[in-house]
């Protein structure tokens, strides 16, 4: 069945696409949602008029897209977790949490259904989280959990320790 989109719809298509669907979807989720009408002959005249304000809205869309990924792109976001030995979290870090991270260190609001969509973060260190912003437009935000900028992770020794060690080592073994 073929139906006119009135929003994003996430890998369908975007607003004013015709697109095909199932029949069941189309009458049970997207027409009383209103996310999408019929593709009648006269619903895709009034598209064909409307189609100039919607390649507006597309345009105002993805400049805001752009302006937040520059603002979000390669900065840091500190989430405070409970932390066991060797580095495990007591639960994860989700995606919720690292939005309202973002939203109180960076001020920019995002939605948490867009972070890092795949697996919680379950260790601590540094994590390179993507962040989509609109369709194809994405934002790397790292995610320090327990750590700060300064200080390396959990599993990373800093080289003054271990050259520390290996001095030591070696005067104990010339002490010999």
């Amino acid at each position: 069945m073929k139906v006119i989109l009135l929003g994003e719809l996430r890998g369908k298509g975007g607003e004013g696409d015709i697109v095909d669907v199932a029949q069941g979807y189309a009458e049970n989720f997207l027409f009383p949602n209103k996310i999408a009408q019929p593709a009648t002959p006269g619903n895709i005249k009034q598209l064909e008029e409307r189609r100039h304000n919607i390649e507006k809205r597309e345009a105002e869309r993805i400049a805001n897209a752009e302006a937040v990924k520059a603002a979000l792109d390669g900065k840091s976001v500190t989430v405070d977790a409970k932390i066991g030995e060797e580095g495990q979290l007591f639960g994860s870090v989700t995606p919720a949490q690292i939005a309202e991270a973002i939203q109180a260190q960076l001020g920019i609001e995002v939605d948490r259904k867009r972070v890092g969509r795949g697996n919680n973060i379950k260790t601590s260190g540094k994590h390179a989280v993507e962040v989509n912003l609109y369709r194809e437009i994405t934002a790397t935000v790292n995610v320090l959990v327990g750590v700060t900028e300064e200080e390396p992770a959990a599993d990373e020794a800093p080289a003054e320790a271990v050259v520390e060690e290996t001095v030591e080592v070696e005067a104990e073994e010339s002490a010999e």
